[in-house]
C-alpha cells in the first residue's frame, strides 16, 4: 500500500483547468522526482494535495496519505497533516523566511507546534537541526536573521524548519533553482542523506534533469498538467519513451560536442485558456500525425515497464548520451 496516493487530481483557476487527472503513489522512503518546463504543473500538484491554494481554486479526486482522506479535509485535520506527516520546501526561502524574525524563533514555532517543544528544550533542538544542515557555528547563528544568511544557507535553514516537524513525505520544490553549481551539489547531498539517515520519503520537484537522476528512484514527467511519463530513473534516464522526455535529454547541451549546436523543444507550454485538441504536446512534436491532434492519449503500461501517454512513444534502445545526466 502507498504511503500517499493521488487519483485523478484536477485543479481550476475561474473556470480554466490547469491539472488534468494526476495519478501518482510515493512509497514509504521513496524518492520520486516530478520534472517538465515551467508551468507543467509541477508546484500545483502538491499545493493542492496540502490545501495551500488560493479559495478561488476548485480542487477535485482524491490525495490520500496512509488511507487518510485530504480533499476537502476540515483546516484542523490538514494542519495535523501539514509539517508534521508532510513538509514542504518552496522554491524561494527569501520569500519564504520571515525577514522581521530570528531564524531560531522561526524553527523552534515549528518545534512547539508539531512537537510541543518549549524553552530551553526547543532551542537546543533547534541548534541541533541548523547543526544537521550544515550550519555553520549554529549555536551562535541561531539568533540571527535570515538576511544575515547566505542564499544557500536560507536555503538549509528552511530545510531545518521542514525536518523539525520529523515528516514522513519531504516535498522539495525546486530548492537549488537560486544556487550556484557547488551549493547545488551540497544541497542534493544534504536531501540524500538526511533520507538515507531518516528514512523519510521525498518528492523532488525540478527542471534540472541531473539532479534528479543524483537523488530520486523513480520519476514522473509532467507537461501542460499532465504526467506523459513515469518509470524508475534507469529505464527513463536510459530510455525515454515519450517525445517530450527525449526532447528534454537532447536539449542538454553536450560537453564533449564542441561548437554543435543544441537541439531545443521548439515551441512553449501550451496557455491553460487555450489548450490544442488531441494531445497537448502535439504542435511541438515531430511524430505528431492527424490521430494525435484529434484524440488525446491515456497513461499506458509499457512491455519494459513504466507508463507512457503517447500513441507513437520511442521503441529505440539506444542509450542516452552520459553527459546528460550529471549533475551541473
Amino acid at each position: 500500500m502507498s504511503f500517499v496516493s493521488i487519483r485523478d487530481l484536477k485543479v481550476a483557476f475561474d473556470g480554466v483547468r490547469v491539472l488534468h487527472g494526476i495519478d501518482l503513489d510515493i512509497g514509504r522512503g521513496e524518492a520520486v522526482g516530478l520534472v517538465g518546463e515551467s508551468g507543467c504543473g509541477k508546484s500545483v500538484t502538491w499545493l493542492a494535495a496540502l490545501g495551500l491554494l488560493p479559495g478561488k481554486a476548485r480542487v477535485t479526486g482524491s490525495v490520500r496519505i496512509e488511507g487518510r482522506e485530504l480533499i476537502d479535509a476540515r483546516p484542523g485535520e490538514l494542519e495535523s497533516v501539514r509539517g508534521a506527516r508532510i513538509a514542504m520546501i518552496f522554491q524561494d526561502p527569501s520569500s519564504s523566511l520571515n525577514p522581521v524574525h530570528r531564524v531560531g524563533r522561526q524553527i523552534t514555532e515549528s518545534l512547539r507546534l508539531h512537537r510541543g517543544l518549549r524553552g530551553s528544550a526547543a532551542r537546543a533542538e533547534a541548534i541541533r537541526l541548523l547543526d544537521m544542515v550544515g550550519i555553520p557555528s549554529a549555536a551562535t547563528r541561531i539568533d540571527l536573521y535570515p538576511h544575515e544568511f547566505s542564499g544557500g544557507q536560507c536555503q538549509r535553514v528552511m530545510i531545518a524548519m521542514a525536518l523539525a516537524g520529523r515528516p514522513d513525505l519531504l516535498i522539495a520544490d525546486e530548492p537549488t533553482t537560486a544556487l550556484d553549481a557547488t551549493i547545488q551539489a551540497q544541497i542534493l547531498d544534504l536531501l540524500s542523506s538526511i533520507r538515507r539517515d531518516t528514512g523519510m520519503a521525498m518528492v523532488f520537484i525540478s527542471h534540472d534533469l541531473g539532479a534528479v537522476s543524483a537523488v530520486c528512484d523513480r520519476a514522473s514527467v509532467m507537461y501542460a498538467g499532465r504526467i506523459v511519463e513515469t518509470d524508475n530513473v534507469a529505464r527513463l534516464f536510459g530510455a525515454p519513451k515519450h517525445p517530450y522526455t527525449r526532447g528534454l535529454f537532447d536539449a542538454i547541451p553536450d560537453l564533449n560536442a564542441g561548437r554543435a549546436r543544441l537541439v531545443p523543444v521548439e515551441g512553449t507550454v501550451p496557455d491553460p485558456r487555450n489548450l490544442p485538441q488531441g494531445c497537448a504536446f502535439a504542435p511541438r512534436c515531430a511524430r505528431a500525425t492527424r490521430f494525435c491532434t484529434a484524440y488525446a492519449p491515456d497513461l499506458k503500461l509499457q512491455a519494459m515497464g513504466g507508463k507512457v501517454a503517447c500513441f507513437h512513444p520511442d521503441q529505440s534502445s539506444e542509450p542516452m548520451r552520459e553527459t546528460q545526466v550529471v549533475v551541473a
